[in-house]
């Protein structure tokens, strides 16, 4: 028996978990079940995820709800703009004899049982700020007190402030380049499902609705070597590859490969990204979501369906077209697709 079919029955069972994994975040987070499949990709392909939308709709609750699923402890800080990189490490305060003192932060403190660390309003921090999460990101590691902690569950969730602009400082390339994800929540459509959150009581208290999660539905410890295992078996066949090249080439060489937009001059509309990296984490997002579906393989649905989330983050276009924020990337998207012959 190959190594490939020795784990097949984990990974079967794995499923079965991510599964129930997802049905228990859906007790206390209602109508997001886009959302939690894709957070849910993002955990089993063990990268971090920027999660976008309006104040209030749930994204705290979503993530608290994603720790406890875990069995794992949860730490949040809240981005200000006048935080430095010491208050993401160290806590201050007076002790008893009236001298200050200076303790681990939560973060390290928790460093050994923590799979989710939840920046709020990212973008209200400094670049110094940033420049400290690229790290944490890049290596799971930090120096504090003279000593390296290690963060070997650690995966960092983040959000944005989209609606006010005074003292912001936005993300750069490099930085929105090592989350994994860009995922949009808003809040839920369907009516019904509005009536549930506006005026069902059990969705006023959090803590309470929290409870309804059971905990450690999977183990946050053992994601890492699960995560291996899915990369190793689900497997592109050639033709499958070239269909992601040839996407690959519409995005950064979009005249040269047939694609035109309305009112814009695609030769000049793409001014970087779309690099190897990111398409590698292309790769590993839609495996995640061929193993959620069953398969070994690869289709091109899979590649579609993550596509968006993980790749339009990671093109940059001309700063004119950026004054129009997302929809000039959404349409090439869509071009992209539309013009790549489906294998």
């Amino acid at each position: 028996m190959n190594e490939v079919s020795k784990s097949e029955p984990k990974l079967a069972e794995w499923r079965e978990r991510a599964i129930a994994f997802e049905q228990e975040i859906q007790k206390a987070v209602v109508g997001q079940d886009r959302v939690i499949r894709l957070v849910t990709i993002g955990v089993f392909a063990r990268g971090h995820v920027m999660i976008e939308g309006d104040v209030g709709v749930g994204k705290t609750t979503l993530l608290r709800a994603v720790s406890r699923a875990l069995g794992g402890d949860f730490a949040r800080v809240e981005g200000t703009v006048d935080m430095m990189p010491s208050d993401i490490l160290y806590h201050t305060y007076l002790g008893d004899d009236g001298r200050p003192r200076v303790d681990p932060s939560e973060l390290l403190r928790l460093a050994d049982t923590l799979p989710v660390f939840f920046f709020n309003e990212i973008n209200r921090a400094r670049p110094q700020v940033h420049s400290l999460l690229l790290r944490l990101m890049a290596e799971r590691s930090v120096t504090a007190f003279n000593r390296l902690y290690h963060f070997p569950y650690l995966q960092v969730f983040a959000d944005r402030n989209m609606v006010e602009r005074e003292e912001t400082f936005e993300l750069p390339a490099a930085a929105r380049d090592r989350f994994f994800m860009e995922i949009s929540m808003a809040a839920p459509a369907d009516r019904e499902t509005r009536r549930k959150l506006v005026f069902d009581p059990a969705f006023q208290d959090v803590d309470t609705l929290l409870k309804r999660v059971k905990p450690g539905t999977v183990d946050y410890r053992e994601i890492g070597g699960v995560a291996r295992t899915i990369q190793e078996t689900v497997k592109a066949s050639a033709t499958l590859e070239s269909y992601v090249l040839s996407l690959w080439q519409g995005l950064t060489q979009p005249a040269s490969a047939g694609i035109s937009l309305p009112d814009v001059d695609v030769s000049t509309l793409v001014k970087g990204g779309a690099s190897p990296r990111g398409l590698a984490t292309l790769a590993r997002a839609a495996r995640v979501r061929a193993w959620l579906d069953g398969r070994d393989y690869l289709t091109p649905d899979d590649v579609k369906d993550v596509f968006f989330e993980v790749m339009a983050h990671r093109i940059f276009v001309d700063p004119i077209h950026a004054l129009r924020g997302d929809e000039p990337v959404r349409q090439l998207c869509h071009a992209v697709f539309d013009a790549t012959p489906v294998p």
